[in-house]
């Protein structure tokens, strides 16, 4: 083999042998998600959390997320947080987000509900109810809500895309845990606040991962089989011809 057909060997198996291995980790990727999603479903059957169980390091692992938690506390009502740009049911609005001093003068930001956007007025916010005095807040644990593309310095006042724990308890002066409670949709009042909480299942789309996968091993198989085809098939049959 003269040394063209070395470099042009060399060149289809790295090129099948890279469009394999991401092949490869592309169900890799669908596995990981799989279990998390089991790790979630099985987190969410478990018994419920109080107040006792969130530390300050309790979101360094992520080993509670998706817990039940019910907590009890008084409402900061006027360190209130919307978060732009939130989607429910196909529809834009906000994430109204609110701290709750819990009994043991600890706070944690509560993911309260979703509110539409007005579609005149983007700073105009529905009305709402905040209950006054104690009251039992039940939900699930989860991380600061993601983060959205912003241009410029991360925004401050009660309008924002994105919400930093660490700056908004700052902001509040008062130190947040590093988690957000989700609050469930059931929380017994009926919806009583104004505020909807139709909250999707955290989604685990698996069925990306296999079509890039597919992809990649069908790219992987075009490879090798235009190799074999200009390069030992298509020879031997102009051999024979001639």
């Amino acid at each position: 083999m003269k040394r063209r057909g070395w470099i042009v060997l060399l060149a289809a198996l790295l090129g099948v042998a890279l469009t394999a291995r991401l092949g490869l980790w592309q169900l890799d990727r669908a596995a990981q998600k799989t279990a998390l999603q089991q790790q979630q479903e099985q987190r969410a059957r478990l018994p419920a959390l109080g107040a006792a169980d969130l530390s300050s390091d309790v979101g360094a692992d992520g080993a509670l997320w998706q817990r039940s938690v019910v907590v009890e506390g008084r409402w900061m009502a006027d360190a209130t947080v919307y978060l732009e740009n939130r989607a429910m049911n196909g529809h834009a609005g906000f994430f109204v987000v609110t701290p709750l001093v819990l009994d043991d003068g600890r706070a944690v930001a509560v993911q309260r509900g979703w509110l539409p956007r007005d579609l005149v007025d983007r700073t105009r916010i529905a009305p709402y109810r905040s209950a006054d005095g104690r009251l039992r807040v039940r939900g699930r644990i989860a991380p600061e809500p993601s983060r959205l593309y912003e241009l410029g310095a991360a925004a401050s006042g009660a309008l924002r895309q994105n919400l930093d724990l660490a700056a908004y308890g700052r902001e509040i002066r008062r130190p947040l845990l590093p988690l957000v409670i989700v609050q469930a949709d059931d929380a017994g009042d009926g919806n009583a606040d104004g505020l909807l909480r139709q909250w999707p299942a955290p989604a685990v789309d698996v069925h990306k991962n296999y079509g890039y996968a597919f992809q990649w091993f069908g790219l992987s198989a075009l490879i090798a089989f235009l190799y074999v085809w200009f390069q030992i098939i298509r020879p031997r049959r102009r051999r024979r011809a001639a």
